[in-house]
């Protein structure tokens, strides 16, 4: 038999039965080794941002066998410390086009006094990892490249191309990020048929039961807006009716009472009719009511004491995240700011939410003004067979029963530059949490061990099938 139809066999088999034995004990020791060089270099900004976690995945990749020449750093001119890492395994068919794994690499700041733990060194502890990163977005970053490493040296032919991108300023977009960079400048770089990022795991249920798996297909735009009301001041002695602080929080307090529309995309309906059958009856009688025509604003509003997640996936969402006002205790304030913080249904103008900022304010005295990076609208990938079906074969092997479940991200990821660009983007980890969730971005940020190995076998399968797969 020849080595390609060997190759040609063994997809047979993997499309079969897409789940293998269990990876050998120093299988699992490599990739552990692997994934906590990665949690434990401090990627924050004030610590001096990526490269060297990149270098550090990149001599990594070489000691597994990829070629130097299949292998490059990059960073945006300026930003020589905020490099990404960009490798790729080819495939047999040079027609074909890749398949991008997409991980982020840098994180959020973390000061050790904060923390029950060092952030940055990794712990295993009753069953979980702690550390900054240890679940968003190192646990990705450490599973692709680790898949990528054993594609190699287990001899797989993949027929397409496998990319793997590991970049930074994900959680800083202010400030640079690769994956902006790379799309306006090196679009060819992260070209792909379609790239599968963070934005989604699974749920477990009171007692660690999975109940669901998420493939996450959407997302809402980021967009910061400030609100600004300003006045001549003067003497405290002499208060006015004009106050800034004043007429800013009358305003704050209307926008916060304030519920945008409800409206569902694709993802999300199917996302909540799953849920109608997975919760209590009285939670699913209040989906119910809300996917109803017209939703029912009351069931709205318990849903939101249910989950705020699922708010979050309902509507559209402004909250001020910011405020400062007044200059000295004994006079009247001259300015008072606040940022406000919208995260857009995919579809809605940010111009229009701008609008309707201006309409709830109802304070002609009050500005209003977008800030940062133009929020970026694109369309929600499509969730066809091709994306699903490997999903749903690979998962019934682990999780038996377990359903896979459309959902839309409520908060910003690299996706929205690739889904702008055209290559569609799906959160897909095979992660599980629980109601708690992984604390990311805030303290003792964790993740469940056996969480992170079963995302890596899930993540190691599908991407296989679907490197595999024809057009």
């Amino acid at each position: 038999m020849q080595f390609g139809d060997r190759t040609a066999l063994l997809a047979l088999m993997i499309a079969a039965s897409p789940v293998t034995a269990a990876a050998p004990a120093a299988d699992e020791v490599a990739f552990r080794s692997l994934y906590r060089e990665l949690v434990e270099i401090d990627s924050t900004r004030s610590a001096g941002g990526c490269t060297r976690a990149a270098e550090a995945m990149r001599a990594r990749l070489l000691a597994g066998g990829i070629p130097a020449a299949d292998t490059q750093i990059l960073a945006p001119p300026g930003f020589p410390h905020d490099g990404g890492l960009v490798a790729v395994l080819h495939g047999r068919d040079r027609h074909a086009k890749a398949i991008l794994l997409l991980a982020h690499i840098d994180v959020v700041e973390a000061k050790r006094a904060d923390w029950q733990r060092d952030p940055f060194k990794l712990v295993e502890e009753n069953g979980w990892f702690y550390a900054r990163g240890a679940s968003d977005d190192k646990a990705m970053a450490a599973v692709f490249t680790d898949s990528v490493i054993r594609f190699r040296q287990q001899g797989f032919q993949l027929r397409r191309d496998i990319k793997l991108a590991l970049t930074c300023g994900e959680e800083t977009p202010g400030e640079s990020n690769t994956v902006r960079w790379l799309t306006q400048t090196q679009p060819q770089v992260l070209d792909a048929a379609f790239a599968l990022n963070e934005g989604a795991g699974g749920e477990l249920d009171a007692h660690e039961k999975p109940v669901a798996l998420q493939i996450q297909a959407g997302e809402k735009v980021y967009q910061d807006f400030a609100l600004e009301a300003a006045d001549p001041g003067g003497h405290s002695s002499r208060p006015t009716r004009t106050n800034p602080i004043v007429r800013l929080s009358a305003g704050l307090a209307r926008l916060g009472a304030y519920g945008f529309p409800v409206a569902l995309i694709p993802a999300t309906r199917a996302y909540f009719e799953t849920q109608a059958r997975l919760a209590a009856a009285p939670v699913a009688a209040d989906i119910q009511a809300v996917l109803a025509t017209p939703p029912d604003p009351a069931a709205v509003e318990r849903l939101w004491t249910v989950n705020p997640a699922w708010n979050g996936m309902l509507r559209t969402t402004c909250v001020v995240t910011e405020i400062s006002g007044g200059h000295a205790p004994n006079a009247l304030p001259q300015q008072a700011r606040a940022n406000v913080n919208c995260r857009i249904l995919p579809g809605v103008r940010i111009s229009e939410v701008e609008q309707q900022i201006v309409r709830v304010l109802a304070d002609d005295r009050i500005t209003v003004a977008p800030t940062g990076d133009p929020g970026s609208q694109s369309p929600p990938p499509p969730l066809n067979e091709q994306i699903l079906g490997p999903v749903r074969a690979v998962a019934a092997t682990i999780w038996p029963g377990v359903p896979v479940v459309p959902t839309m991200s409520t908060g910003a990821t690299d996706g929205r530059y690739l889904n702008a660009t055209g290559v569609p983007t799906y959160g897909l980890s095979g992660m599980f949490h629980d109601a708690e969730g992984s604390h990311a971005h805030g303290l003792n940020e964790r993740i469940r061990v056996r969480s992170l190995l079963d995302g890596r076998r899930f993540l190691y399968e599908v991407v296989k099938l679907y490197a595999n797969a024809p057009d």
